[in-house]
């Protein structure tokens, strides 16, 4: 009877027993990372919510702090850096410590109202309109994540540009790179806007003085026409962090004279 009880539940015990054993994998196939389809999908929803298409921003980062702009900073970084050993990995970290807290600022962080952002974080507003006394030696780098973008920031920032005190055009978009080392050997500006390759080969060159670095101000918010910001992309965000974590750079963050700070706009 118990036989036959088991022939009429369905399939016999060896066959369901290998079912059992398989279904495990098949739910791991819900989801790449291993998470059920629900939770999945409900996760891409709520990073979505902060998409704002319209104003191409990323609204996230308004609400970030300093520790959540570290683990992102490390989430992608190990995203984008497959090939990289762990021991690589962990030069490129960003620490928390070294970045600024902006959380307090309400305003969207739009294109116009980057000027008002870098004055209310700015010590002595009135100084940004003054470039440092040496020839391309900025006390503010702008980070963009591409050629256009710099050009539009570049635009934005036309408020600080005074007699002797040129906004640095430091992206590769129609200019090379002999023009801005050119530029630099030449010119006083306060405030240079660049991509992140760019920028880390005029400080490579010697070309980009650091001197008077006082800030970097990393153009995070914005997001293209599909939705990716700078750190979203392989060939924007490496160049980028390794720009940040350069050793000329890192000493700085949290050194008592001439300080420099990481912000994230």
């Amino acid at each position: 009877m118990a036989h036959e009880g088991n022939v009429k539940s369905g399939a016999p015990p060896k066959k369901r027993k290998a079912e059992v054993e398989n279904a495990p994998s098949k739910k791991r196939k819900a989801g790449d990372d291993g998470a059920p389809k629900k939770k999945r999908k409900r996760q891409v929803r709520e990073d979505d919510a902060d998409l704002d298409a319209e104003a191409g921003l990323n609204r996230s980062f308004e609400r970030m702090d300093s520790q959540l702009i570290a683990d992102h900073i490390a989430q992608k970084t190990t995203r984008h850096g497959t090939d990289l050993s762990p021991v690589e990995l962990a030069d490129l970290y960003v620490s928390a410590n070294h970045i600024k807290d902006t959380t307090s600022w309400e305003k969207p962080r739009s294109l116009e109202n980057l000027p008002e952002f870098l004055e209310a974080f700015s010590e002595d507003p009135k100084k940004l309109e003054v470039a440092p006394r040496k020839n391309g030696s900025p006390h503010t780098l702008v980070v963009a994540g591409a050629g256009l973008r710099a050009a539009d920031l570049v635009r934005s920032l036309r408020k600080f540009q005074k007699k002797g005190n040129t906004v640095g055009k430091l992206f590769a978009k129609h200019f090379k790179v002999e023009e801005q080392v050119s530029f630099l050997q030449k010119s006083k500006t306060g405030i240079s806007v660049g991509t992140p390759q760019r920028l880390s080969d005029l400080i490579e060159n010697g070309a980009l003085n650091l001197d008077n670095l006082k800030r970097i101000v990393v153009d995070a918010s914005y997001i293209d026409q599909k939705k990716r910001n700078i750190m979203d992309m392989r060939e924007t965000m490496m160049p980028l962090v390794h720009l940040l974590t350069k050793r000329e750079l890192k000493e700085r963050y949290s050194a008592e004279e001439k300080p420099v700070e990481l912000i994230f706009y």
